[in-house]
């Protein structure tokens, strides 16, 4: 890991306050960026995860692809943590804090929306920011594709009818525009690119061994793209939202208990149910990060659509990005600290 990469919290935070700051130093041109969007999602966003994903996306070769079917361990335990536990977890959690515990702090009658946003969360397991924690983690990239595509393509069902059952409603409107372009953007343009990319490069190749080297070499040179994607997406996603955290600090707090909660109870049980089951590091890391992680830009567009722009389910879903990359930055180092717990990669394999 480069000296950058070791200090790549110090840079989020630096990150944090930039957005904070240009938010309020240039309101007109965070409004333009703003508005540079279709159903909800932000196409400057787009480009700079575009800018994150792809170096993870070169890296992918489909014919490994074909065969992740073969150690269905790492899947089961995503799926297991991301519809069976995460959701409801979140609810439980919601209601302890807002309906009780933090019922004295809060306008009355107000405990049911923080609840709905931190539901909007909960239910929402993440599509494009796991690809950067997978690479820093050095997981399989090959493996995330597949544990992203497959709970992709469950959202795309189970999405709604989990969040109308723990909301109590039946009239849900989730904007499906919303999720299929955030997939598309997020995933298969990328993808498709490192598609291109990789079969460019390795077709004049004398042999696989060759061929891998010449890709490693490429995506080594890149990698530092990806990261200046992640630090440019925390400056414009903290600009966007600056008014409104700076404007309510203590809620702001309240909110990010049980979101931190979540985030590392969640990481806890998949990491947790990985070692046991003898799960590859590289595949149980990005396992555990995929249910830690949210695909905030939905669960932020659902909250606007149900409550309103200044909801304050609206205001959970951006206090979820505020915490969520601190968090993911603290994930990524303790799973790269306890690589060793896991057995070996090659050895892992021949087990299956």
């Amino acid at each position: 890991m480069s000296a950058f990469e070791r200090y790549l919290s110090i840079w989020v935070a630096l990150a944090i306050i930039a957005g904070l700051a240009l938010g309020q130093i240039a309101p007109g041109l965070v409004g333009f960026l703003a508005g540079l969007e279709y159903g909800s999602v932000n196409f400057v966003v787009a480009i700079l995860i575009w800018a994150m994903v792809y170096p993870m996306m070169v890296a992918v070769d489909f014919r490994a692809l074909s065969r992740v079917h073969e150690r269905p361990k790492g899947l089961i335990i995503t799926l297991a943590v991301n519809w069976l536990i995460k959701p409801f977890t979140m609810a439980a959690l919601g209601v302890l804090f807002f309906d009780w515990l933090f019922a004295p702090f809060i306008e009355p009658g107000t405990s049911g929306q923080y609840i709905a946003g931190l539901i909007l969360l909960g239910a929402a397991p993440c599509t494009a920011m796991v690809f950067v924690w997978s690479q820093l983690t050095k997981g399989d990239p090959n493996y995330t594709l597949a544990q992203v595509s497959l709970n992709d393509a469950i959202m795309v069902f189970a999405y709604a009818p989990i969040v109308a059952l723990l909301l109590g409603v039946t009239d849900i409107t989730v904007p499906w525009e919303t999720l299929v372009l955030s997939v598309g953007l997020y995933v298969v343009i990328p993808l498709s690119a490192g598609i291109v990319t990789r079969t460019f490069m390795t077709r004049k190749a004398a042999n696989p061994a060759a061929a891998e080297a010449a890709v490693g070499a490429f995506t080594a040179k890149i990698k530092p793209f990806s990261i200046v994607g992640l630090l440019a997406t925390v400056v414009l996603l903290f600009a966007f939202q600056g008014e409104v955290i700076l404007s309510q600090p203590l809620v702001i707090g309240l909110i990010a208990i049980p979101l931190l909660i979540q985030s590392y109870g969640i990481f806890a049980v998949a990491y947790w149910a990985a070692k046991a089951w003898r799960v590859p590091h590289n595949v149980a890391a990005p396992c555990a990060m995929i249910g830690t992680s949210n695909f905030f830009e939905l669960a932020v567009a659902v909250a606007i659509g149900l409550f309103g722009l200044n909801s304050i389910a609206a205001l959970v879903t951006v206090v979820g990005v505020l915490v969520e990359v601190p968090v993911m930055l603290s994930l990524v180092w303790f799973a790269n600290r306890t690589k060793h717990w896991f057995p070996a990669e090659e050895t892992a394999s021949l087990r299956r």
